[in-house]
């Protein structure tokens, strides 16, 4: 089992930066990949970003090219997603989550492939 815990939620200004963390415990594996999706209300959990467990394979949303940025610090097990630029439809509970796979190539964007999740962590971007 792992464990998945996030952080640095918090409510900003249109155009501000937030900086969300995830650490990770429990069981350990070589290849993985680990992702941030949101989820807003009324509205179906998306991925923003995900991330090979090499540091590669990096995708993010279009709704979020060139404003956030996903990193990974393995000896830390930790997972982070910098925002910038943020919007009000950025608003939404976001959530880290871990897919066990065999090769980066396998990373994607099927919500129901991911193994583990955390419990999320909100984000309220205002005007």
């Amino acid at each position: 089992q792992v464990q998945l815990v996030e952080s640095g939620g918090g409510s900003v200004e249109v155009g501000g930066s937030l900086r969300l963390s995830c650490v990770a415990s429990g069981d350990t594996y070589d290849r993985y990949c680990m992702g941030w999706f949101r989820q807003a209300p009324g509205k179906e959990r998306e991925r923003v970003a995900s991330i090979y467990s090499s540091g590669g394979y990096r995708r993010y949303a279009d709704s979020v090219k060139g404003r956030f940025s996903i990193s990974m610090n393995r000896p830390e097990k930790r997972l982070d997603l910098q925002m910038t630029s943020l919007k009000n439809e950025d608003t939404a509970t976001y959530y880290c989550a871990l897919e066990v796979v065999s090769s980066g190539s396998d990373c994607d964007d099927h919500l129901l492939n991911y193994d583990y999740w955390g419990q999320g962590t909100q984000v309220t971007v205002s005007s």
